[in-house]
This record gives structure tokens, C-alpha cells and sequence, in this order.
């Protein structure tokens, strides 16, 4: 596919399900953005900033097509102590410096390496996730009036109902202008968008950060900046994972990171601070129809038009209309197969899928989730590996002991292979056959090494034979030469 037929295909394949798709996503970053800048402990207009300039920017840098990243509420929490301690600029400071790891990040190639999460924690991931979008929607709900919930149960009603009418226009934006015309008309007490916090009126400006370029600034927003380059990298390729997998499309991941890097150095320019994607904005734009990046280009430009141009009808819209759209997206973002099939599931994926999501929702912090996962879907891994490890006894002629050994041989099976050959009696020779077999690691070699310096203590000749060329390499490389075979019994 030529240059201009690819752009073309990532621009221009559906620009008006691109268009309405991104009109939703923009009106949902509102209340998520001025939520997130509180959290964060900054003025709203440092979230919506974020938004608009991160939106725009991905859209053309970033590896995802449709994925939206903005400012986002596991970014926020990570800024608050930084904010209280230092003040807005170290903020600023640390976004940028977390945009340049990411950028580093991008450059080594490292973002491939989201293909060593397993597919247990992608989906305790998930699952989390749509918990915490779920549980994020309760402060609009506990302790409101009836007409809220009324609205909420109507809006979801237009949400699910609605495209058994038509798919032409994405139905969450079919119910926030209705229920916001609904709600204009009517003077109904529900809390609106306004009520969250005070919209910008102005064009962000190009600012550097107005910090002193010390090794005492670098001390203060260094540690930050790498968890916020971590964590929103996690976010962000695990969200591209997952849209992968919706759209059945394949992305970038390397470019993906190198663009969230760039977004996030933007974003504090323009009085901003570092996001990175959200998965559920990302849910919504997909699930409305969206693929190309023209949508997550003007989700941005939409918002800034909508909190300049449109502040007063925006401030407007009823917070229930866009708690249905949140609850829609947590609703279709849980993987409700994980639940019903988890009798006939494999123990330990059920144990890490488990044990993500609660760490991600206890903590509210993905990256502990996350971090969790892997290990332990690393542990079991090995611990399955190890178990392959299989030393069978060969029958042969008096004084003769024949091996086969079959399996990977690495530091978790090491002690199963000593233990497996017989030591007891004089055997003139001892051969062991490792054809079917394969050495990882330094540990694998002491085994080896230990079994031919046993039998050797005991007088006899021993032959290790069919080891393959990366296995003797190893050998030759980490291996003791008063313990190894002779190489002509390699």
C-alpha cells in the first residue's frame, strides 16, 4: 500500500462515523477532564488544556488509529503530592521531562515488549478498569433526587434502544442532546456540567515551564516523571491492545509510545499536564463507529471549540446523560465472559486475572495491577516450564548408565535434573544423551556441570552428546573447564 493510500485509509475511510464519533468523545472529556484537574489539585483548564492538546497531537504522531488520550484520572493521582509540595510549574516541568523518557522509551523500541502480557492480565486489566468507570460515576448518584435517576434510566433506555432504530448516528450522542434538551426545556434539578468547575475562556498560550534548570529541579521531578512515563505507557498499550482486538486491526506500539511522548512535551507547553489514552473515551469512539484518526482529531478540536465557542450551552448538559454514557461504556468494556467461564478456565489464569482487578481497584493504581500480573503469570509460567524437565534411564550393558533427557533446563528445573540421575554404584561409564533437551541459563550449566562432576568423583567416564549449537555455546561460554565433557562428547 502506497504512502497516500495508507493516509488516506487512516483519514479518510469513514469521515462522517469519524466525525460524530469524535463530536461524543469530546463532550464526554468535559466533565472527565475538569474531574481529573481536581484530583490533580489544578485549575480545570489544566485538564481541559491537556485534553485538547494531547487529543490533537496523538491523532497524527500516534500508532493507534481512533484511540483517544487526554488528560487521565491515573496520571492525576500520581501529580498530587508534586502539586502540593512544589507548585503548578514543577508540574509543567515534570510533564515535559516525563514526555522525553517516553520519546527515550520509543526510540530503544522497548513498547513491543506489552506482547509479555498475558492475556489473563489484559483482561484484569480490563475488568478493573471498567470497575473503577463504574464506581467513578457513584458521586453523580449516591444521595441524588429521583429525577437524576430518571434521567439516568432514560438516557440508558436511548443508549441501548436506539440502534434498533438506526446506526446512522452514534445513540450516546442521539442521548446527551436529548436529555439536554429534555432538561433545558423542562428546568429539572439535576446537576449540570457547570456545576463540576469553571470552564476556560481563552486559547491556551505557548509557555515554557517557569522552573530553575537546577540539578535540585531535576532531583524533584525526575522520580514523577518516570512513574507517569511508566504508568501512562502501561495505560496507553494496553488500551491499544485491547482496541486491536475490537477493531481486529493491528497498531504500532513502538510509535504509539514515541507519540505519547511527544504529546505529553506539548501538552505542558500549552499549560497542560501529561495524559495519556483513555480507555474508556477510546471504547466510546470505536463502539460509535469510529476507526480512522480523523476522530481523535476533532474529539480535540470539537472540545476546544465547545469550551470556547459553546461554554455557556455546554455548561448546560445534564451530568445523568453523561453518567448513562459512562455507565454504557463500563457495561461494555467488562469482559463478562471471564466471569461466566471461569469454572472451565485454567486455575492460575483465573487466579491472575482475580488478582489484577482487585489490586487495580483497591489501589487505584494500574500499574501495581499490572506489575502483579506479570509476575505471577511469570511464576506460574516457570513453574509449569520447570515440570518438563524429564531424565529417562536407558537400558545398557553392565557398567554402562545411558540417559535421555528431554525439556527445557533452566534455573526452575535445575534442582528436578540433578535429583533425576542415579549416583549410587560404580559405573565405568555414563552417557547422557541431550538431544531433545535445551540450556537457558548459568544455572542450567551448574546442574549439568554437577552431574558430570559427581560421576566423575566416582571414577567413571561420562559423555554428554546432542547438545545443540546454542546449548554447547552456552556451555563454552559459562561453563567450568575442569567439569565440562571434552568437546568431542559434545
Amino acid at each position: 500500500m502506497s504512502l497516500i493510500a495508507s493516509a488516506r485509509q487512516e483519514w479518510l475511510a469513514n469521515p462522517r462515523r469519524d466525525l460524530l464519533a469524535g463530536a461524543v468523545v469530546a463532550l464526554a472529556l468535559i466533565p472527565e477532564a475538569i474531574a481529573f484537574s481536581i484530583i490533580a489539585g489544578v485549575d480545570p483548564a489544566v485538564g481541559l488544556y491537556a485534553s485538547v492538546v494531547i487529543a490533537v497531537t496523538i491523532a497524527f504522531v500516534g500508532g493507534r488509529p481512533a484511540m483517544i488520550s487526554a488528560a487521565t484520572g491515573a496520571m492525576a493521582l500520581l501529580m498530587v503530592t508534586l502539586v502540593r509540595d512544589h507548585g503548578l510549574e514543577y508540574l509543567f516541568a515534570a510533564s515535559v521531562l516525563c514526555g522525553v523518557i517516553q520519546i527515550v522509551i520509543g526510540l530503544l523500541r522497548l513498547g513491543r515488549y506489552i506482547k509479555f502480557v498475558s492475556r489473563s492480565v489484559m483482561t484484569g486489566f480490563v475488568n478493573s478498569l471498567a470497575i473503577l468507570i463504574f464506581l467513578a460515576q457513584m458521586p453523580e448518584l449516591i444521595g441524588a433526587n429521583w429525577q437524576t435517576f430518571a434521567m439516568v434510566a432514560a438516557g440508558l433506555a436511548i443508549i441501548y434502544g436506539f440502534p434498533r432504530l438506526t446506526r446512522a448516528i452514534p445513540a450516546p450522542l442521539v442521548a446527551i442532546v436529548a436529555l439536554s434538551a429534555f432538561a433545558m426545556m423542562t428546568g429539572l434539578d439535576v446537576r449540570t456540567v457547570g456545576d463540576m468547575g469553571q470552564m476556560p475562556s481563552s486559547l491556551p498560550v505557548f509557555r515554557l515551564p517557569a522552573v530553575p534548570l537546577t540539578w535540585e529541579t531535576l532531583a524533584i521531578t525526575a522520580p514523577v516523571s518516570a512513574t507517569l512515563a511508566f504508568v501512562g505507557l502501561l495505560e496507553s498499550l494496553l488500551t491499544a491492545n485491547l482496541l486491536d482486538d475490537i477493531t481486529d486491526t493491528p497498531s504500532d506500539k513502538d510509535r504509539e509510545t514515541r507519540g505519547q511522548g511527544i504529546a505529553n512535551i506539548l501538552s505542558p507547553l500549552f499549560g497542560g499536564m501529561a495524559g495519556c489514552a483513555m480507555i474508556g473515551q477510546s471504547i466510546i469512539n470505536v463502539t460509535s463507529g469510529a476507526r480512522g484518526r480523523l476522530s481523535t482529531l476533532w474529539a480535540g478540536l470539537f472540545l476546544l471549540f465547545l469550551i470556547l465557542v459553546l461554554q455557556d450551552w455546554v455548561a448546560r448538559i445534564p451530568m445523568p446523560a453523561l453518567v448513562a454514557v459512562m455507565i454504557m461504556v463500563s457495561i461494555g468494556t467488562f469482559d463478562w465472559r471471564s466471569v461466566l467461564n471461569i469454572r472451565s478456565t485454567p486455575f492460575q489464569s483465573s487466579i491472575v486475572m482475580i488478582a489484577t482487578t482487585v489490586t487495580v481497584v483497591l489501589t487505584h493504581d494500574l500499574s501495581k495491577g499490572v506489575v502483579l500480573g506479570v509476575v505471577l503469570s511469570a511464576v506460574f509460567f516457570m513453574r509449569k516450564v520447570s515440570k518438563t524437565i524429564a531424565v529417562t534411564e536407558v537400558p545398557a550393558e553392565d557398567g554402562v548408565l545411558r540417559y535421555r533427557v528431554s525439556g527445557q533446563l533452566f534455573f526452575a528445573s535445575a534442582e528436578l535434573f540433578a535429583a533425576s540421575f542415579e549416583h549410587h554404584g560404580q559405573p565405568r561409564r555414563v552417557e547422557i544423551d541431550m538431544a531433545e533437551a535445551h540450556l537457558w541459563d548459568l544455572t542450567a550449566v551448574t546442574a549439568l556441570e554437577k552431574v558430570v562432576s559427581r560421576y566423575r568423583r566416582q571414577g567413571a567416564e561420562v559423555a554428554v552428546t546432542g547438545m545443540n549449537e546454542a546449548s554447547r555455546g552456552l556451555m563454552a561460554q559459562m561453563g567450568r573447564h575442569d567439569a565440562m565433557p571434552t568437546p568431542a562428547t559434545l
